[in-house]
Order: structure tokens, then sequence, then C-alpha cells
């Protein structure tokens, strides 16, 4: 039997059916096909469907997002941007609003209503049922980035007397209405913490055995009040599925999950990023912000920029004999000051990152200083004698190749320095390292390292007789 040829090429990554299922999904719609976009929707994956819907046209929106089941949507509605979530619940009508918010857990309604107006959060609140209300309220309370505002008041708890069958009844009976099944925590009557134990140490067990007797009893958990990012570490340090979040009294009220943890390290990282650029998110997609926005945040850092190159400016209209009597000096004034700069970068971009890692102990920070300082002198020097002799090939001019090396040397010793110095400076003070660094650095790198290029200049033009 001879097989057809138009057998149909397999996909070769979830990327391209993504785009394949926009595409078609997107014609059908504009053709008003609303059967077979319906069906198009059917195998693809709940975060891969809100992808698609993100990336259609706005006005296709909601009109592929009702094509979803009613147990398919709140879970697709969930894994949807921010920006598509308040589009959504706008055209929607009120008890679309009602039912979709109802059903989504404790800790993405939580999210959502974080970016909500504050009125349509209070009318949501309001027709949530008694029990979800005190859920989303409850983490709500707790402040913004920490783990008590992320975490899901959805989880399994045991007690140690319970029997392996039991416990695994139990948890057969709340496996519906739990973020997860796989991590189990055990409470005593006053909700506790006692222990925790995996899905696998359960099946693993005999069936008379009691959680008391399987159980971990040094349990790892985090506070409220932990900051997301410590929670992120943890989870990370101990290769958890979720944390348990216990409140000052240690009893436990929620679990963090990695899936979420996951989100808070990409935005965690995302905002670092900006800070390095000189741009504050707060927390917002930089591409949805309004442009107004955008421009007086990077005015800000721009502005400080701006001044530092006025200072550099004055430095050099300072040193203006000295310039006339070598007008080549000028050539490597931006050599010096870029080089400078990015040996300072090299320094800051590695500390910063230590500290958000909390690889950095304020008592190593003279000792990080310090390898940053000869690391900076290691480089100097390389980079100096290759400047000296490309200098003098270039001028001609035993002054100013001198100069250049040699306050090359210098530079890269004072880069290096103030940036390994300064995030740590910062960060010890409160401030954002990642933020605040960039423009100080420039300042110090910019300023000083022309003052120390014309003052070695001044110096060797009096050891130096000239012709």
């Amino acid at each position: 039997m001879v097989q057809s040829q138009d057998v149909a090429q397999p996909i070769s990554s979830r990327e391209e059916l993504r785009n394949l299922v926009r595409s078609q999904l997107q014609i059908f719609l504009e053709q008003g096909n609303l059967n077979d976009a319906k069906l198009l929707l059917v195998p693809v994956q709940a975060v891969d469907v809100a992808e698609v819907i993100g990336d259609l046209p706005e006005n296709l929106h909601a009109i592929a997002f009702r094509l979803l089941p009613k147990d398919e949507a709140t879970e697709v509605y969930e894994h949807l941007d921010r920006s598509v979530q308040q589009a959504l619940i706008e055209e929607f009508k009120n008890q679309e609003v009602r039912d979709l918010v109802e059903q989504m857990s404790p800790d993405d309604r939580a999210r959502l209503f974080d970016e909500l107006p504050a009125k349509v959060v209070r009318q949501l609140l309001t027709h949530l049922s008694a029990n979800e209300r005190e859920a989303t309220s409850l983490l709500l309370g707790y402040q913004p980035d920490t783990a008590g505002r992320i975490m899901t008041p959805e989880y399994i708890s045991l007690k140690e007397h319970l029997t392996v069958n039991a416990a695994l009844e139990r948890i057969r009976h709340l496996a519906d209405t739990t973020e997860t099944v796989y991590a189990l925590y055990v409470t005593d009557a006053a909700r506790h913490l006692t222990g925790i134990l995996s899905l696998r140490d359960l099946v693993v067990a005999q069936p008379e055995q009691t959680v008391g007797e399987i159980m971990n009893r040094d349990a790892v958990f985090v506070h409220t009040s932990t900051d997301q990012e410590e929670v992120a570490r943890t989870i990370q340090r101990y290769d958890f599925l979720a944390v348990p979040v216990v409140d000052r009294e240690q009893r436990l009220v929620g679990i963090v999950t990695v899936d979420d943890i996951i989100d808070v390290i990409e935005r965690e990282t995302t905002e670092d990023i900006y800070a390095l650029g000189g741009l504050q998110s707060d927390g917002e997609d930089y591409f949805q912000m309004n442009l107004f926005r955008v421009s007086r945040q990077r005015a800000s850092w721009l502005l400080i920029l701006l001044v530092t190159n006025v200072l550099t400016s004055a430095v050099i209209r300072a040193n203006e004999g000295t310039l006339k009597q070598l007008v080549g000096l000028a050539m490597f004034i931006p050599l010096l000051i870029g080089t400078g700069g990015n040996v300072g970068t090299q320094s800051s971009t590695v500390i910063i990152r230590g500290l958000n890692m909390d690889k950095i102990q304020t008592g190593g920070a003279w000792r990080l200083i310090r390898r940053e300082a000869i690391a900076g002198l290691m480089l100097g020097s390389m980079l100096g004698a290759l400047v000296t002799v490309g200098a003098y090939l270039l001028q001609g001019d035993i002054i100013i190749s001198l100069s250049a090396g040699v306050s090359l040397i210098a530079i890269a010793v004072l880069a290096s320095t103030s940036g390994a110095a300064l995030p740590i400076l910062f960060k010890s003070q409160g401030f954002d390292p990642a933020l605040m660094s960039a423009p100080f650095i420039t300042t110090c790198v910019d300023v000083l390292g022309v003052l120390i290029y014309f003052t070695v200049a001044r110096v060797l033009l009096t050891l130096i007789p000239t012709a």
C-alpha cells in the first residue's frame, strides 16, 4: 500500500505552533468563522492560548477569549498579560467579570487587583463569595513584594496522627481545590507548622504508618514579611516545589510555589536591567507605559549625566593652557573616559549581581573592593602600555603618549574601585545599587579621569623639556 505524500510536516517548535495558531485564529475571527476558531484552540495548552490571544489585535481579544470553555477560561486568564486582563474586565459584562474573578486562585487574583483602580477592586471584592473575599483580603493586607503578598492559601495540611491511607484519602478529597499536591505540610491543632513531607514520601511509606513517623520535622519556611527575592533564594537553595509561609506566631498561612517565584525572578531581573540603564519601571511593563512617563523617567537621569558633562567641560576649560601647549592631548580624552566607563561598568555589574544574589557579605566588602582595585591596576597596566605605544606612533610626542598611558592606569584603578565600592555603599544605606551606581560611576570616571589626565600632563611638562 502506497502512503500519501501529503502527510503534514511536524511542527519544529512550540513557538512555531503558537505562530501558526495565532495567524489561523486571526483569519477565522476576521471571517466570523467562530466554530473553526473554537476548535482550533481545543488542543492548545492554556499558557500558549494566553500568548496567542495576547498577540492578536486588541479588537479580537474579547472575541477569542469568549470562545474558551468556562473551565479553561480562568486558567487562560491567569496567564494573560496584565494589560490584556484589564482590557477584558472593561469589555465584559458585570456578571462575566464576577464569575471569572471568583474562579481565579487567590494569589493570581491579588496580583490582578494590584493593577486595577481601587474603585474597581472594591466593587469586585463586594461580589466575591465570603471565603474568596477573605482569602484575597488576607493577601492584599500584606506589604507588596513580600511572601505574604505572593503566597496562596490553597495548600494541603495534614495531622501527625493520620495514617498514610487516611492522608492519601484527604489529598484526593482536596486535590481539586489546592495549588499543589506534591508538597504537604503538617500542623498541630493551632495550625503551627510542625513538619513537611512530599507526596513521594507518602507513596513509598507503609499504609499503616502515621504522618508523624515519616515527616521531616526540620521544616524550612519563610515569614509573611520575608522579601520575595529571599523567598526565591530559599526555593532555589533547597530545590523546593513550594515553600511554606508562616505568620508571627509560626502558624501556617500559605505557600509560595515555584511557578510564582519564576514570575518574581523575571520581574526583579527586568527591574534590575532597567535600573542599570537609569530607568525605573515601578513594576510596570515598560512597553505598556505612557510615553510621557517614559520620557520623564529617562530625563531625570539624563539630566544628572548632563551635569556630569558640564563638570567635565569645566575641567577641560580650566586646563586650556595645557591644551594650547599640547593640542594632541584632546585626541585621547574620549578614549580615556570611554575605557574608564567600560571598566567601571564591568566592576559594578559583577558586584550588583553578587549583592542581588546575596553572595556578598558586609564583612567581605573591603576584600572585594581591594580585589577589583588590583584587577583595575592590572587591566590599566596592559591597556596603558598599548595606548602609550599607539599614542607615540600617532603623535610622535613622548609627553602626550606617557600622559595617555599613565592616566589610563590611574583611571582604570579609579573606575574599578568606584564600580565596586559605590554599589556596596548604596546597598548599605538602603538604596537600590543598580539604579544609583551608574550615574555616580560616570561622574567619577568622567570628571576625575579628565582631571587626572591633565594633571599628569602638567607634571610631565615640568619634568620633560619640550622642543
